[in-house]
């Protein structure tokens, strides 16, 4: 067995181990004291001698020391006692920070792809944090406001959350605006990140015309947006539940019925002003995975190993010692023999 580098991993819990017994032996005392008292009141010390002439003190005294040395194991026990060594290695993925900026405007209720726009774009980047394991990620949603919906957190379980709590209602100030989304996704990254890297997804209706020329003034502040058309060029219908809640397709001013086309073109000149790539998002959200991968080629995101060395818990010793004193205390009686 390997016994090197002998510690304990919770050396708080080393206080019980000490003044434990301590608190036990004087309650010992005491409790020994008080039957003493007892058995005075009851009878006369002739009449005491006699009824305990077939106690043992010796072995109330081993008892009692096993129950002592008990306490002071499972104090032991708790501070998570640890020797020999144990290494691990793992490949994991190292990078950058990634802030997702997620359009939720009713164009995106869209229903080209299928089950929507905005669902198929939520679904894909759950598909992308499954595969990206470390470093932090960040959510802003906009329509004609844009709002931080998850600032950049390492904890992906708390990004799914805000991800699957989005809807067309998130933002309530209608509207397509680009360039806001991009100011709030760059003020969400520390100062200090090397790299700022965003990823962009909407169907580029950007109806304020502020994006192209906002990326690149983030492009200069070493801004990277990388931008996933949401929707086809054919365009579809918009279906949004009306005053009843009954689902009814969207028309404009003139009374026509409003379809939404996915506008590559503003997407492309996004990406390409701040040195990023383009990619439709497709029915199946491959797009992504497929920006995914193109991420990776340019070195943002790598593949790294990485090796710990870590203490072996040796608890389980301790945890049988206990439970073999117990044992041995109970079977133990206090009294000798009688014919």
């Amino acid at each position: 067995m390997n016994v090197a580098n002998p510690h304990f991993a919770e050396p708080l819990w080393l206080w019980l181990a000490f003044l434990g017994p301590v608190a036990l032996f004087a309650l010992q005392r005491y409790s020994a004291w008080q039957r003493q008292r007892q058995l005075a009141r009851m009878a006369s010390p002739q009449f005491v001698e006699a009824l305990t002439r077939s106690h043992r003190p010796g072995r109330r005294v081993f008892k009692d020391a096993l129950l002592i040395l008990a306490v002071f194991i499972i104090g032991l026990t708790l501070a998570r006692p640890q020797w020999g060594e144990e290494r691990t290695d793992r490949t994991r993925l190292t990078g950058d920070d990634v802030v997702f900026v997620l359009d939720c405007s009713s164009s995106m209720l869209a229903t080209d792809i299928s089950p929507s726009r905005l669902e198929r774009a939520k679904l894909a980047i759950l598909d992308f944090i499954a595969s990206h394991r470390a470093g932090r990620v960040g959510l802003v949603a906009f329509s004609g406001q844009a709002f931080l919906q998850c600032p950049l957190t390492p904890d992906h379980d708390a990004f799914r959350d805000a991800l699957r709590a989005m809807d067309e209602k998130t933002i309530p100030v209608p509207g397509t605006h680009v360039g806001r989304a991009l100011d709030e996704a760059f003020l969400a990254m520390d100062r200090d990140d090397k790299s700022r890297l965003i990823v962009l997804l909407t169907d580029g209706e950007d109806l304020e015309k502020s994006g192209i020329k906002r990326a690149g003034d983030l492009a200069k502040k070493g801004a990277v947006v990388f931008t996933i058309g949401v929707g086809t060029p054919a365009g579809g219908l918009i279906q949004a539940l009306n005053e009843q809640g009954q689902p009814t397709l969207l028309r404009d001013s003139q009374g026509e019925v409003v379809r939404s086309r996915l506008d590559e073109a503003t997407l492309q000149a996004i990406a390409a002003a701040t040195r990023g790539e383009y990619r439709p998002l497709g029915p199946l959200g491959e797009g992504l995975a497929r920006l995914r991968a193109a991420i990776e080629k340019r070195g943002i995101l790598t593949a790294g190993s990485a090796a710990s060395t870590r203490g072996v818990d040796r608890y389980y010793v301790f945890v049988a010692l206990v439970l073999a004193l117990v044992v041995i205390e109970s079977l133990c009686g206090t009294r000798r023999k009688t014919t």
